[in-house]
């Protein structure tokens, strides 16, 4: 059916940018914009709701809804290009903090966990209970996984363009171990590991446990990597594996093209340098057509491939799962030495959910809401921030990382916001080197309300506060 209410609302949007409603006119009711589109009056108010997450209308209680343009030129955030040196690899204390339970009375715009209200909770009971019912089966060890769950997951790789068996599948605890693991497979401490740069603290976090240097590549906002600054890297130090997240990186949003996942396979594995590759927010693309994996272009095995459900079904899951490729016995074998399996209800439930359907039904929905979502933050960011603050524009996930403008620190910020009750990822936890002082992430996978709302707009406030002392 193609969301009927997302029609209505680029219809109505078309009629924004020509003029026939003009900025702070009142819309017409919803009884007679039912009549003139001919759809349903629940249609219009969920019309309505999509344009208000894209910052076109703005709800004015008992009055009805009036057109607002949203401010459409906000910069993207630039890509960093200072030359880097391995360095040990270190992971920040406040990414502990961010995931606290003592931060449950904050609202949570730090830590990239989508609020319950995106997530497919009601499906996932029940296909728990159902899992529940298999008996003396979700008691025993699941070694290297469950083979309902392998087989789910390689059905869906091959759907990707990755070819593969269930017996190619290692289950895991999320992603974060898929990484480690696949670490721990293809490095030694001490060894030299290439990372984009800004990079997911939970990947700076798994090298430190695993005790390699990192050496940063710059990132472009909407194109990724730069192949070109891992080039350099490759040729000026013996790296011995490269990490990238290829699709709506955390905490940028770029993805990289096929062309340039292409071309990533095929630099990598002339240099005989492993892939792991994270593909977590794969499946929460906006656009048409899911990306492909790099993994798909692999033709020796040099990818190592982890995904996880935590951004799409539940983060408390912790269900995850890896092709290792030609590392496989090292990976399965690193696996058992850590904890030995991976849970088996959930590895039943979340087979069950993908075999009846549920998860692509749930998916299409969930990609709109998250699109809306990211739409609606992004607009309120650039009127209530400073002028010359930069916004990311993800083509999926729900993240947005911001560069303030001036000498703004997102440190201060963050300690700043942290006292009124409002929690925010500082830009240096992003990095080893300290360089993204002047930057934050927010996580826009919070239902928006009044509260939410307030609280964008006092960051911003706050933000004006320290660019005029700097």
């Amino acid at each position: 059916m193609g969301m009927l209410y997302n029609h209505v609302a680029d219809q109505l949007q078309t009629l924004i940018h020509e003029g026939v409603y003009r900025e702070g006119e009142r819309l017409p009711g919803v009884r007679v914009l039912s009549r003139q589109f001919s759809v349903s009056v629940s249609t219009i108010l969920q019309a309505h709701q999509t344009l208000e997450g894209r910052g076109y209308l703005e709800a004015r209680e008992r009055s009805g809804y009036f057109v607002r343009l949203p401010r459409l030129d906000t910069p993207e955030p630039t890509m960093e290009l200072t030359r880097a040196e391995p360095v040990p690899a270190t992971a920040r204390e406040m990414a502990l903090e961010l995931c606290s339970d003592e931060r449950t009375q904050t609202v949570p715009l730090a830590a990239a966990i989508p609020h319950s209200d995106f997530l497919p909770v009601r499906q996932i009971q029940q296909a728990t209970l159902w899992a529940a019912r298999h008996g003396t089966e979700v008691l025993d060890y699941a070694f290297p996984g469950k083979a309902e769950f392998r087989r789910q997951i390689a059905q869906r790789m091959n759907g990707l363009g990755c070819l593969c068996t269930a017996e190619d599948v290692l289950t895991t605890n999320g992603a974060q171990e898929a990484m480690i693991l696949g670490l721990r497979s293809v490095t030694s401490p001490g060894d030299i590991v290439a990372i984009e740069s800004p990079s997911f603290p939970g990947i700076l976090q798994a090298l430190e446990v695993v005790g390699l240097q990192v050496i940063e590549i710059p990132s472009h906002p909407t194109d990724g990597l730069s192949l070109e600054g891992l080039q350099l890297a490759l040729e000026q130090w013996p790296v011995r594996a490269c990490i990238v997240v290829t699709n709506h990186s955390n905490p940028m949003g770029a993805k990289l093209s096929d062309e340039r996942k292409q071309a990533l396979v095929s630099l990598l594995d002339a240099a005989s340098v492993p892939l792991i590759e994270d593909d977590i927010y794969g499946d929460l693309y906006f656009g048409d057509q899911r990306p492909k994996p790099a993994k798909a272009f692999d033709r020796t095995g040099n990818v190592i491939y982890c995904s996880s459900f935590s951004k799409t079904i539940s983060p408390g899951l912790r269900l995850g799962w890896m092709l290792p490729g030609r590392h496989y016995p090292q990976a399965k074998q690193q696996k058992y030495f850590s904890n030995l399996a991976t849970a088996s209800l959930p590895q039943l439930a979340v087979s069950r959910f993908l075999e009846q359907g549920g998860y692509e039904r749930y998916l299409r929905v969930a990609r709109q809401q998250y699109r809306d979502a990211v739409e609606r933050m992004r607009v309120a960011v650039g009127h209530a921030f400073p002028e010359g603050t930069a916004v990311s524009r993800p083509q999926g996930g729900f993240v947005l990382w911001v560069q303030l403008p001036g000498n703004v620190s997102g440190t201060r910020l963050y300690h700043k916001a942290l006292d009124e009750g409002i929690n925010i990822a500082p830009g240096r936890m992003f990095s080893i080197s300290d360089k993204y002082e002047n930057y934050l992430r927010l996580n826009a996978a919070n239902p928006w309300s009044e509260r939410v709302e307030f609280a964008v707009r006092r960051l911003g406030a706050i933000a004006n506060e320290l660019l005029a002392d700097s």
